[in-house]
């Protein structure tokens, strides 16, 4: 069903393997995932957690841009306008900062910050990606009754877990080895704030704990306003499209009137 987009399956379909497809998506899926929450990792020793967060939420709006392409969503331009407002406060934040530097530990600092920006600024386009791509390759088509939903929901889920097991170590030795990322086991106050980070994303909550503490700029706190404005106009949009869908509705159903019901 995920492979044709139907529920109703032809002969050949019903008697054809999904392993291949499931194996070359999880594959597809998982490193699209991984190189994204990577990028976060990365990032939160450069930049402080304002910038993280504020750049980091933006997948939402990226994932929206890869929908009309990737799944055919239909282009709305007050949509269009939301996106296009969210990639001004990223720009705004990543780059607001890089002219106001100074010299020496300062400069170095700011660099820092920008670099960390623009790393998190494209693991925020992965993840919109990775949303999207699960969306198109790893989600039953509409109409599939919600137990087989979860069963398909949670075996994907595992894949997922088995490839980054049994796939995603192999870079991690040849990466030790070779002097370009040293792995050693973290100091007692690192330990805990590692352990509180992982508890806290496996349950949602805000990750920003391990993150800098730096005062806000000016260029940060304009670029959060920008997003702010952006969140709420792509909200306002998603209700109106909303409420149009439920008009459409409402005026295909047959009316029916008193005399019909005697009849």
């Amino acid at each position: 069903m995920v492979v044709s987009g139907d529920q109703h399956l032809t002969t050949k379909e019903a008697h054809k393997s999904p392993v291949g497809y499931m194996l070359q998506k999880t594959a597809l899926v998982t490193t699209a995932l991984t190189v994204a929450g990577a990028s976060w990792y990365y990032a939160v020793g450069m930049t402080s957690g304002s910038d993280l967060t504020a750049i980091y939420n933006c997948s939402a709006f990226f994932a929206y841009a890869f929908s009309i392409p990737l799944l055919g969503d239909k282009f709305r331009i007050d949509k269009a306008l939301a996106v296009a407002v969210a990639i001004a406060g990223v720009m705004t934040i990543a780059y607001g900062d890089s002219k106001s530097t100074g010299e020496g530990a300062s400069s170095e600092k700011a660099n820092n910050r920008v670099v960390g920006n623009v790393v998190i600024g494209i693991g925020s386009v992965l993840y919109g990606l990775y949303e999207v791509l699960y969306k198109k390759m790893a989600c039953p088509p509409d109409g599939v009754s919600p137990g087989k939903g979860a069963i398909f929901a949670n075996t994907f889920g595992s894949l997922i877990g088995c490839f980054t097991l049994l796939v995603l170590w192999i870079p991690l030795p040849i990466l030790h080895f070779t002097g370009a990322e040293v792995f050693e086991w973290p100091p007692g106050k690192a330990k805990w704030m590692l352990f509180i980070s992982t508890f806290s994303n496996a349950c949602e909550l805000d990750k920003t704990i391990t993150a800098k503490s730096e005062p806000l700029s000016v260029a940060a706190i304009a670029g959060g306003i920008l997003i702010m404005g952006a969140f709420f106009f792509f909200s306002w949009s998603t209700y109106r499209e909303m409420e149009e869908e439920r008009k459409k509705v409402l005026e295909s159903e047959p009316i029916f009137s008193d005399e019909d019901e005697d009849e």
